[in-house]
Protein backbone atom coordinates (compact mmCIF):
# COMPACT_ATOMS: atom_id res chain seq x y z
CA UNK A 1 0.00 0.00 0.00
CA UNK A 2 2.74 2.31 0.59
CA UNK A 3 4.52 2.73 -2.33
CA UNK A 4 7.16 5.90 -2.25
CA UNK A 5 9.85 6.57 1.17
CA UNK A 6 9.55 9.82 2.17
CA UNK A 7 12.73 11.72 0.25
CA UNK A 8 11.10 9.98 -2.85
CA UNK A 9 7.83 12.09 -1.96
CA UNK A 10 9.83 15.19 -1.31
CA UNK A 11 8.75 17.60 -4.63
CA UNK A 12 7.00 14.85 -5.96
CA UNK A 13 3.67 15.50 -7.29
CA UNK A 14 0.82 12.93 -9.39
CA UNK A 15 -1.03 14.95 -11.42
CA UNK A 16 -3.90 13.82 -13.69
CA UNK A 17 -5.12 16.66 -16.06
CA UNK A 18 -3.35 19.03 -14.43
CA UNK A 19 -4.99 17.98 -11.12
CA UNK A 20 -2.81 16.85 -7.51
CA UNK A 21 -4.26 13.56 -6.49
CA UNK A 22 -1.73 13.78 -3.62
CA UNK A 23 -3.39 14.55 -0.40
CA UNK A 24 -1.33 14.61 3.08
CA UNK A 25 -3.64 13.44 6.18
CA UNK A 26 -2.11 13.50 9.72
CA UNK A 27 -0.96 9.88 9.57
CA UNK A 28 0.76 10.29 6.14
CA UNK A 29 0.21 11.07 2.68
CA UNK A 30 -2.14 9.61 0.19
CA UNK A 31 -2.55 9.15 -3.48
CA UNK A 32 -6.27 8.85 -4.99
CA UNK A 33 -7.45 8.67 -8.13
CA UNK A 34 -9.47 11.08 -10.70
CA UNK A 35 -13.20 9.90 -11.35
CA UNK A 36 -14.33 12.63 -14.19
CA UNK A 37 -14.66 15.75 -12.38
CA UNK A 38 -14.27 14.23 -9.15
CA UNK A 39 -11.22 13.01 -7.15
CA UNK A 40 -11.54 9.87 -4.93
CA UNK A 41 -9.46 8.51 -1.58
CA UNK A 42 -10.31 5.28 -1.23
CA UNK A 43 -9.39 2.94 1.81
CA UNK A 44 -7.26 5.24 3.95
CA UNK A 45 -6.92 4.40 7.72
CA UNK A 46 -8.82 6.26 10.45
CA UNK A 47 -7.66 3.55 13.39
CA UNK A 48 -4.75 0.94 13.84
CA UNK A 49 -5.71 -2.78 12.16
CA UNK A 50 -8.11 -5.28 13.93
CA UNK A 51 -5.27 -7.30 15.07
CA UNK A 52 -5.31 -9.77 18.17
CA UNK A 53 -7.05 -8.40 21.00
CA UNK A 54 -7.65 -4.99 19.52
CA UNK A 55 -10.39 -6.76 17.32
CA UNK A 56 -12.51 -6.17 20.59
CA UNK A 57 -11.31 -3.43 22.06
CA UNK A 58 -11.95 0.62 21.43
CA UNK A 59 -10.58 1.97 17.74
CA UNK A 60 -6.85 3.10 18.81
CA UNK A 61 -4.88 5.81 16.09
CA UNK A 62 -3.75 4.14 12.98
CA UNK A 63 0.19 3.56 12.67
CA UNK A 64 2.27 6.40 10.50
CA UNK A 65 3.27 5.83 7.49
CA UNK A 66 6.69 7.26 5.79
CA UNK A 67 6.07 6.88 1.75
CA UNK A 68 2.75 7.62 -0.21
CA UNK A 69 -0.22 5.38 0.35
CA UNK A 70 -1.84 4.09 -2.93
CA UNK A 71 -5.76 5.30 -2.44
CA UNK A 72 -7.23 4.33 -5.45
CA UNK A 73 -8.72 0.63 -3.83
CA UNK A 74 -10.73 0.31 -1.24
CA UNK A 75 -9.54 -1.50 1.91
CA UNK A 76 -10.65 -4.72 2.75
CA UNK A 77 -13.46 -5.33 4.58
CA UNK A 78 -14.56 -5.71 8.39
CA UNK A 79 -14.94 -9.25 9.66
CA UNK A 80 -18.66 -10.44 9.63
CA UNK A 81 -20.80 -13.43 8.14
CA UNK A 82 -22.00 -13.54 4.90
CA UNK A 83 -25.61 -12.50 4.02
CA UNK A 84 -26.90 -15.04 1.69
CA UNK A 85 -28.07 -14.70 -1.45
CA UNK A 86 -25.34 -11.41 -1.09
CA UNK A 87 -21.91 -12.98 -2.59
CA UNK A 88 -19.45 -12.74 0.33
CA UNK A 89 -18.13 -9.19 1.60
CA UNK A 90 -15.21 -10.54 3.36
CA UNK A 91 -13.60 -13.58 3.67
CA UNK A 92 -10.89 -15.28 6.15
CA UNK A 93 -7.50 -14.08 5.55
CA UNK A 94 -8.32 -10.71 4.44
CA UNK A 95 -5.94 -7.86 5.72
CA UNK A 96 -6.95 -6.63 9.11
CA UNK A 97 -6.58 -3.13 8.42
CA UNK A 98 -10.15 -2.42 7.44
CA UNK A 99 -11.41 0.47 9.69
CA UNK A 100 -10.86 2.87 6.98
CA UNK A 101 -12.94 6.28 5.31
CA UNK A 102 -13.56 6.80 1.79
CA UNK A 103 -13.62 10.62 0.06
CA UNK A 104 -14.91 12.13 -3.04
CA UNK A 105 -14.19 15.82 -3.43
CA UNK A 106 -14.83 17.97 -6.78
CA UNK A 107 -13.03 20.47 -5.06
CA UNK A 108 -10.24 20.38 -3.19
CA UNK A 109 -10.35 24.09 -2.16
CA UNK A 110 -14.01 24.04 -1.85
CA UNK A 111 -14.31 24.30 2.01
CA UNK A 112 -17.54 22.31 1.15
CA UNK A 113 -20.22 21.07 3.78
CA UNK A 114 -19.25 17.39 4.43
CA UNK A 115 -21.50 14.69 4.14
CA UNK A 116 -20.01 11.40 5.75
CA UNK A 117 -22.31 8.10 5.04
CA UNK A 118 -23.01 5.03 7.43
CA UNK A 119 -23.95 2.24 5.75
CA UNK A 120 -27.14 -0.39 7.08
CA UNK A 121 -26.61 -4.07 7.05
CA UNK A 122 -28.87 -4.59 10.82
CA UNK A 123 -25.10 -4.34 12.29
CA UNK A 124 -24.95 -8.13 11.04
CA UNK A 125 -22.65 -7.23 7.90
CA UNK A 126 -22.35 -4.30 4.96
CA UNK A 127 -19.08 -2.32 3.68
CA UNK A 128 -18.45 1.17 2.74
CA UNK A 129 -16.78 -0.76 -1.21
CA UNK A 130 -20.20 -1.69 -1.93
CA UNK A 131 -20.92 -0.23 -5.44
CA UNK A 132 -24.13 1.68 -4.68
CA UNK A 133 -22.56 3.83 -2.31
CA UNK A 134 -19.99 5.20 -4.35
CA UNK A 135 -19.89 9.12 -3.45
CA UNK A 136 -19.00 10.63 -6.62
CA UNK A 137 -22.16 11.77 -8.18
CA UNK A 138 -23.33 13.15 -4.66
CA UNK A 139 -20.13 15.05 -4.49
CA UNK A 140 -20.88 16.24 -8.39
CA UNK A 141 -23.70 18.31 -6.34
CA UNK A 142 -21.21 20.05 -4.48
CA UNK A 143 -20.04 18.22 -1.43
CA UNK A 144 -17.58 16.52 0.05
CA UNK A 145 -18.87 12.64 0.78
CA UNK A 146 -17.25 10.53 3.17
CA UNK A 147 -17.87 6.47 3.63
CA UNK A 148 -17.14 4.98 7.09
CA UNK A 149 -16.21 1.28 7.05
CA UNK A 150 -17.40 0.44 10.67
CA UNK A 151 -17.65 -2.92 13.08
CA UNK A 152 -20.57 -4.90 12.61
CA UNK A 153 -21.31 -8.66 14.26
CA UNK A 154 -19.79 -9.12 17.65
CA UNK A 155 -16.56 -7.64 17.04
CA UNK A 156 -18.54 -4.54 16.90
CA UNK A 157 -21.57 -4.64 19.27
CA UNK A 158 -21.16 -8.56 20.70
CA UNK A 159 -21.16 -8.74 24.58
CA UNK A 160 -17.03 -8.83 26.29
CA UNK A 161 -16.21 -8.24 29.89
CA UNK A 162 -13.35 -6.41 29.50
CA UNK A 163 -14.39 -4.13 26.59
CA UNK A 164 -16.62 -1.11 26.30
CA UNK A 165 -19.73 -1.48 24.57
CA UNK A 166 -20.94 -0.29 21.00
CA UNK A 167 -17.43 -0.61 19.72
CA UNK A 168 -18.90 0.04 16.54
CA UNK A 169 -20.57 3.40 17.40
CA UNK A 170 -17.09 4.17 18.99
CA UNK A 171 -15.26 3.75 15.34
CA UNK A 172 -18.27 6.03 13.61
CA UNK A 173 -16.73 8.48 16.79
CA UNK A 174 -13.59 7.59 15.41
CA UNK A 175 -13.62 8.52 11.58
CA UNK A 176 -15.66 11.58 12.70
CA UNK A 177 -12.49 12.47 14.39
CA UNK A 178 -10.46 11.85 11.55
CA UNK A 179 -12.82 13.79 9.41
CA UNK A 180 -12.72 16.94 11.81
CA UNK A 181 -8.80 16.73 11.52
CA UNK A 182 -8.39 15.97 8.37
CA UNK A 183 -11.37 16.59 5.84
CA UNK A 184 -9.94 20.49 5.19
CA UNK A 185 -7.20 18.71 2.97
CA UNK A 186 -9.55 17.14 0.77
CA UNK A 187 -11.28 20.46 -0.01
CA UNK A 188 -14.16 19.83 3.07
CA UNK A 189 -15.18 22.17 6.14
CA UNK A 190 -15.05 20.30 9.20
CA UNK A 191 -17.61 23.32 10.70
CA UNK A 192 -20.15 22.12 8.71
CA UNK A 193 -20.14 18.14 8.86
CA UNK A 194 -23.91 16.23 8.24
CA UNK A 195 -23.88 12.40 9.13
CA UNK A 196 -26.23 10.34 7.30
CA UNK A 197 -27.45 6.54 6.91
CA UNK A 198 -29.69 4.14 6.33
CA UNK A 199 -31.17 1.18 8.10
CA UNK A 200 -28.49 0.24 11.06
CA UNK A 201 -26.56 3.13 9.28
CA UNK A 202 -29.93 5.63 10.47
CA UNK A 203 -30.00 3.85 13.65
CA UNK A 204 -26.10 4.92 13.88
CA UNK A 205 -27.79 8.49 12.92
CA UNK A 206 -30.05 8.61 15.88
CA UNK A 207 -27.27 7.08 18.77
CA UNK A 208 -25.03 9.85 17.80
CA UNK A 209 -27.07 12.44 17.59
CA UNK A 210 -28.65 11.24 20.68
CA UNK A 211 -24.98 10.18 22.48
CA UNK A 212 -22.33 11.76 24.67
CA UNK A 213 -19.50 11.55 22.34
CA UNK A 214 -20.10 13.73 19.47
CA UNK A 215 -19.38 17.17 20.79
CA UNK A 216 -17.99 19.70 18.02
CA UNK A 217 -17.88 16.63 15.69
CA UNK A 218 -21.29 17.44 13.11
CA UNK A 219 -23.27 19.96 12.53
CA UNK A 220 -26.50 18.09 10.70
CA UNK A 221 -27.47 14.79 10.55
CA UNK A 222 -30.09 12.77 8.12
CA UNK A 223 -31.77 9.68 9.69
CA UNK A 224 -32.88 7.03 6.54
CA UNK A 225 -35.44 4.30 7.84
CA UNK A 226 -33.50 4.22 11.49
CA UNK A 227 -34.66 1.14 13.58
CA UNK A 228 -35.58 0.74 17.45
CA UNK A 229 -32.59 -1.72 17.58
CA UNK A 230 -31.61 -0.88 21.25
CA UNK A 231 -30.83 -3.68 24.55
CA UNK A 232 -29.66 -2.76 28.41
CA UNK A 233 -26.90 -4.40 29.36
CA UNK A 234 -28.17 -7.52 31.19
CA UNK A 235 -29.97 -8.36 27.89
CA UNK A 236 -26.66 -7.48 25.77
CA UNK A 237 -24.61 -9.97 28.27
CA UNK A 238 -27.69 -12.89 27.30
CA UNK A 239 -27.29 -12.25 23.52
CA UNK A 240 -23.51 -12.61 23.90
CA UNK A 241 -23.52 -15.53 26.19
CA UNK A 242 -26.15 -17.40 23.42
CA UNK A 243 -22.92 -16.80 20.61
CA UNK A 244 -20.03 -17.60 23.04
CA UNK A 245 -20.75 -19.95 25.12
CA UNK A 246 -21.09 -23.10 22.71
CA UNK A 247 -17.66 -21.99 21.80
CA UNK A 248 -16.63 -22.64 25.23
CA UNK A 249 -14.28 -19.36 25.73
CA UNK A 250 -14.49 -16.53 28.01
CA UNK A 251 -16.20 -13.48 26.39
CA UNK A 252 -12.62 -11.43 27.45
CA UNK A 253 -11.10 -9.34 24.39
CA UNK A 254 -8.18 -12.15 24.91
CA UNK A 255 -10.28 -14.65 25.33
CA UNK A 256 -12.41 -13.90 21.90
CA UNK A 257 -9.08 -13.05 19.54
CA UNK A 258 -8.34 -16.67 19.86
CA UNK A 259 -10.98 -17.10 18.12
CA UNK A 260 -11.13 -16.96 13.84
CA UNK A 261 -13.96 -14.50 12.99
CA UNK A 262 -15.25 -16.93 11.05
CA UNK A 263 -15.91 -19.70 13.58
CA UNK A 264 -17.49 -16.69 15.71
CA UNK A 265 -19.67 -15.39 12.85
CA UNK A 266 -20.79 -19.12 12.35
CA UNK A 267 -22.09 -19.18 16.11
CA UNK A 268 -23.98 -16.49 15.20
CA UNK A 269 -26.95 -18.81 13.33
CA UNK A 270 -27.70 -20.58 16.13
CA UNK A 271 -28.22 -17.86 18.48
CA UNK A 272 -30.68 -16.22 16.12
CA UNK A 273 -32.18 -19.56 15.32
CA UNK A 274 -32.76 -19.11 19.30
CA UNK A 275 -33.68 -15.49 19.50
CA UNK A 276 -36.76 -15.83 16.83
CA UNK A 277 -37.82 -19.44 18.84
CA UNK A 278 -38.62 -17.17 21.70
CA UNK A 279 -39.75 -13.86 20.55
CA UNK A 280 -41.09 -12.70 23.42
CA UNK A 281 -37.93 -12.90 25.87
CA UNK A 282 -36.04 -10.78 23.51
CA UNK A 283 -36.21 -6.88 23.14
CA UNK A 284 -35.52 -7.22 19.59
CA UNK A 285 -35.43 -10.40 16.87
CA UNK A 286 -31.46 -9.61 15.99
CA UNK A 287 -28.38 -10.38 18.31
CA UNK A 288 -26.22 -7.23 17.28
CA UNK A 289 -27.98 -3.66 19.09
CA UNK A 290 -26.60 -0.77 20.23
CA UNK A 291 -25.96 -1.13 23.95
CA UNK A 292 -27.86 1.52 26.35
CA UNK A 293 -24.60 1.83 28.44
CA UNK A 294 -24.44 5.02 29.94
CA UNK A 295 -21.25 6.14 27.88
CA UNK A 296 -22.07 6.44 24.26
CA UNK A 297 -25.86 6.45 25.33
CA UNK A 298 -28.09 6.34 28.30
CA UNK A 299 -31.46 6.23 27.05
CA UNK A 300 -33.51 5.67 23.57
CA UNK A 301 -32.15 8.68 21.45
CA UNK A 302 -36.11 9.77 21.57
CA UNK A 303 -36.57 9.71 24.70
CA UNK A 304 -32.91 11.61 25.18
CA UNK A 305 -34.00 14.02 22.10
CA UNK A 306 -36.80 15.36 24.22
CA UNK A 307 -34.46 17.09 26.34
CA UNK A 308 -31.30 18.62 25.25
CA UNK A 309 -29.77 15.80 23.45
CA UNK A 310 -30.21 17.16 19.96
CA UNK A 311 -29.46 20.73 20.79
CA UNK A 312 -27.70 22.58 17.78
CA UNK A 313 -28.16 19.43 15.39
CA UNK A 314 -30.29 19.86 12.42
CA UNK A 315 -32.09 16.52 12.09
CA UNK A 316 -34.38 14.70 8.99
CA UNK A 317 -35.62 11.64 9.63
CA UNK A 318 -37.79 9.48 7.35
CA UNK A 319 -38.66 6.05 6.36
CA UNK A 320 -40.13 4.12 3.32
CA UNK A 321 -43.98 3.56 3.21
CA UNK A 322 -43.80 0.07 2.61
CA UNK A 323 -40.99 -0.61 4.78
CA UNK A 324 -41.56 -4.42 5.63
CA UNK A 325 -42.77 -6.06 2.25
CA UNK A 326 -39.08 -7.04 1.86
CA UNK A 327 -39.51 -8.85 4.99
CA UNK A 328 -43.06 -10.17 4.26
CA UNK A 329 -43.96 -10.56 0.79
CA UNK A 330 -42.69 -14.78 0.53
CA UNK A 331 -44.72 -15.45 3.75
CA UNK A 332 -47.18 -17.98 3.43
CA UNK A 333 -50.63 -16.24 4.12
CA UNK A 334 -50.96 -17.83 7.35
CA UNK A 335 -48.06 -16.61 8.43
CA UNK A 336 -49.12 -12.87 7.72
CA UNK A 337 -51.18 -12.48 11.25
CA UNK A 338 -51.64 -9.38 12.61
CA UNK A 339 -53.18 -10.70 15.93
CA UNK A 340 -50.06 -12.96 16.25
CA UNK A 341 -47.36 -10.14 15.51
CA UNK A 342 -49.28 -8.11 18.09
CA UNK A 343 -48.25 -10.29 20.52
CA UNK A 344 -44.78 -11.45 19.21
CA UNK A 345 -44.45 -7.61 19.56
CA UNK A 346 -45.58 -7.46 23.07
CA UNK A 347 -48.11 -5.03 22.09
CA UNK A 348 -51.39 -4.87 23.54
CA UNK A 349 -54.15 -7.58 22.80
CA UNK A 350 -56.19 -4.28 21.31
CA UNK A 351 -53.81 -3.50 18.65
CA UNK A 352 -55.02 -5.37 15.99
CA UNK A 353 -58.47 -4.12 16.56
CA UNK A 354 -57.21 -0.46 16.59
CA UNK A 355 -54.87 -0.84 12.98
CA UNK A 356 -58.53 -2.07 11.70
CA UNK A 357 -59.88 0.91 12.52
CA UNK A 358 -57.23 3.24 11.27
CA UNK A 359 -56.64 1.37 8.08
CA UNK A 360 -60.50 0.14 6.97
CA UNK A 361 -59.79 -0.97 3.08
CA UNK A 362 -56.61 -2.92 4.17
CA UNK A 363 -56.54 -6.83 4.30
CA UNK A 364 -55.07 -8.57 7.25
CA UNK A 365 -51.91 -9.60 5.71
CA UNK A 366 -51.64 -5.87 4.47
CA UNK A 367 -52.31 -4.66 8.21
CA UNK A 368 -49.79 -7.24 9.04
CA UNK A 369 -46.56 -5.35 6.70
CA UNK A 370 -48.36 -1.88 8.05
CA UNK A 371 -47.71 -3.12 11.75
CA UNK A 372 -44.13 -4.44 10.99
CA UNK A 373 -43.23 -1.37 8.91
CA UNK A 374 -44.36 0.50 11.99
CA UNK A 375 -42.38 -1.47 14.62
CA UNK A 376 -39.42 -1.66 12.50
CA UNK A 377 -38.79 1.91 10.55
CA UNK A 378 -41.67 4.25 10.45
CA UNK A 379 -42.43 4.99 13.91
CA UNK A 380 -38.93 5.91 15.19
CA UNK A 381 -38.08 7.89 12.21
CA UNK A 382 -41.30 9.83 13.34
CA UNK A 383 -40.69 9.76 17.08
CA UNK A 384 -37.25 11.47 16.33
CA UNK A 385 -39.05 14.48 14.05
CA UNK A 386 -41.75 14.12 16.94
CA UNK A 387 -38.83 14.38 19.49
CA UNK A 388 -36.78 17.51 17.81
CA UNK A 389 -39.63 19.27 17.63
CA UNK A 390 -41.08 19.04 21.30
CA UNK A 391 -37.93 20.08 22.57
CA UNK A 392 -38.19 23.13 20.25
CA UNK A 393 -35.34 21.98 17.57
CA UNK A 394 -34.98 22.15 13.97
CA UNK A 395 -36.14 19.01 12.70
CA UNK A 396 -37.23 17.81 9.41
CA UNK A 397 -39.66 14.30 8.16
CA UNK A 398 -40.10 12.88 4.87
CA UNK A 399 -41.43 9.66 3.68
CA UNK A 400 -40.41 7.51 0.56
CA UNK A 401 -43.62 6.54 -1.46
CA UNK A 402 -41.63 5.98 -5.39
CA UNK A 403 -42.97 2.19 -5.39
CA UNK A 404 -40.17 -0.82 -7.20
CA UNK A 405 -41.83 -2.16 -10.23
CA UNK A 406 -39.72 -4.76 -10.04
CA UNK A 407 -41.76 -8.31 -8.82
CA UNK A 408 -45.08 -6.76 -10.02
CA UNK A 409 -44.94 -3.91 -7.94
CA UNK A 410 -45.62 -6.49 -4.59
CA UNK A 411 -42.92 -4.44 -2.80
CA UNK A 412 -44.45 -1.00 -3.11
CA UNK A 413 -42.06 1.36 -1.61
CA UNK A 414 -39.60 -1.42 0.31
CA UNK A 415 -37.18 -0.94 2.62
CA UNK A 416 -33.83 0.12 1.22
CA UNK A 417 -35.33 1.74 -2.04
CA UNK A 418 -34.54 4.97 -1.15
CA UNK A 419 -30.55 4.11 -1.33
CA UNK A 420 -30.19 4.21 -4.96
CA UNK A 421 -31.68 7.60 -4.82
CA UNK A 422 -29.63 9.03 -1.88
CA UNK A 423 -26.46 8.01 -4.34
CA UNK A 424 -27.85 8.91 -7.55
CA UNK A 425 -26.55 4.73 -8.70
CA UNK A 426 -29.14 2.52 -10.13
CA UNK A 427 -26.52 0.21 -12.14
CA UNK A 428 -24.64 -1.79 -9.27
CA UNK A 429 -26.54 -5.38 -8.80
CA UNK A 430 -28.14 -4.45 -5.52
CA UNK A 431 -29.67 -1.67 -7.02
CA UNK A 432 -30.84 -3.08 -10.28
CA UNK A 433 -32.31 -6.23 -8.38
CA UNK A 434 -34.48 -3.59 -6.57
CA UNK A 435 -35.24 -1.60 -9.69
CA UNK A 436 -34.97 -3.26 -12.26
CA UNK A 437 -33.14 -1.92 -15.42
CA UNK A 438 -33.10 1.45 -16.45
CA UNK A 439 -36.26 2.58 -13.87
CA UNK A 440 -38.63 5.41 -15.09
CA UNK A 441 -38.47 8.52 -12.97
CA UNK A 442 -35.23 7.45 -11.68
CA UNK A 443 -33.16 10.29 -12.63
CA UNK A 444 -35.30 13.45 -12.08
CA UNK A 445 -36.49 11.82 -7.93
CA UNK A 446 -32.65 11.07 -7.26
CA UNK A 447 -31.88 14.24 -8.41
CA UNK A 448 -34.59 15.89 -6.52
CA UNK A 449 -33.44 14.18 -3.19
CA UNK A 450 -29.83 15.24 -3.87
CA UNK A 451 -30.91 18.52 -3.98
CA UNK A 452 -32.73 18.29 -0.67
CA UNK A 453 -29.84 16.34 1.29
CA UNK A 454 -27.01 18.67 0.03
CA UNK A 455 -29.22 21.90 0.26
CA UNK A 456 -29.57 20.56 4.13
CA UNK A 457 -25.79 20.04 4.50
CA UNK A 458 -25.60 23.49 3.36
CA UNK A 459 -27.87 25.16 4.85
CA UNK A 460 -29.99 23.47 7.42
CA UNK A 461 -32.82 23.69 4.96
CA UNK A 462 -33.47 20.75 2.70
CA UNK A 463 -36.42 22.57 1.04
CA UNK A 464 -39.91 21.68 3.05
CA UNK A 465 -41.43 23.07 6.10
CA UNK A 466 -40.27 21.81 9.23
CA UNK A 467 -41.77 19.46 11.03
CA UNK A 468 -44.03 21.53 14.00
CA UNK A 469 -46.16 19.61 15.90
CA UNK A 470 -49.30 21.74 14.85
CA UNK A 471 -48.91 20.84 11.41
CA UNK A 472 -46.40 17.80 11.29
CA UNK A 473 -45.87 18.80 7.71
CA UNK A 474 -44.13 15.99 5.95
CA UNK A 475 -41.96 15.43 2.24
CA UNK A 476 -43.04 13.22 0.11
CA UNK A 477 -41.01 11.54 -2.18
CA UNK A 478 -42.46 10.17 -5.43
CA UNK A 479 -43.05 11.37 -9.07
CA UNK A 480 -43.78 14.54 -8.43
CA UNK A 481 -42.55 15.19 -5.17
CA UNK A 482 -45.29 17.15 -2.62
CA UNK A 483 -45.80 17.89 1.00
CA UNK A 484 -48.68 16.29 3.45
CA UNK A 485 -50.11 16.93 6.87
CA UNK A 486 -49.27 13.58 9.23
CA UNK A 487 -49.48 10.83 6.35
CA UNK A 488 -49.57 7.81 8.58
CA UNK A 489 -51.69 10.22 11.28
CA UNK A 490 -53.65 6.36 12.36
CA UNK A 491 -50.37 4.80 13.18
CA UNK A 492 -48.60 7.45 14.88
CA UNK A 493 -51.61 8.19 16.95
CA UNK A 494 -51.75 4.38 17.95
CA UNK A 495 -48.02 4.22 19.12
CA UNK A 496 -48.54 7.91 20.74
CA UNK A 497 -51.19 6.19 23.03
CA UNK A 498 -49.61 3.26 23.55
CA UNK A 499 -46.40 5.15 24.43
CA UNK A 500 -46.75 8.80 24.91
CA UNK A 501 -43.11 9.42 26.17
CA UNK A 502 -42.07 8.51 22.67
CA UNK A 503 -44.39 10.41 20.05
Amino acid sequence: MVEENSSALSGFQWLYGGVDLIVRTEHGAVRGVADGDVMAFKGIPYAAPLDGPRRFQAPVAPPRWDGLRDASRHSASVPQAPIPPLPAIWRPGDATDCLTVNVWTPDRGGHLPVMVWFHGGAFLGGTASTDGFDGAVLARDGVVVVTVNYRVGYEGFGWVEDAPSNRGILDQLAALRWVRDNIISFGGNPDNVTIFGESAGGVSVATLVAGSGRRGLFRRAIAQSPAAMYVDEDEARKLGELITGPLGVPPTAAGLAGIPPEALHAAQAPAMAEISANREVWTNNLPYNVVLDGEVLAELPWVAMRGSAAHGIDVIAGFNRDEATSFTADLPAEARDVESLARALHLPGSTAAEYRSAYPGASDSDLHTILLSDQLFRMPAVWMAEAVATAGGRGFLYEFTWETPQRDGVLGATHGLDVPFTFGRCDDPLAVQMLGEEPAGFDALSAEIRRSWTAFAATGDPGWPLYRLAERQTRIFDDPVSVAADPIRGSRQIWAHRFPELG
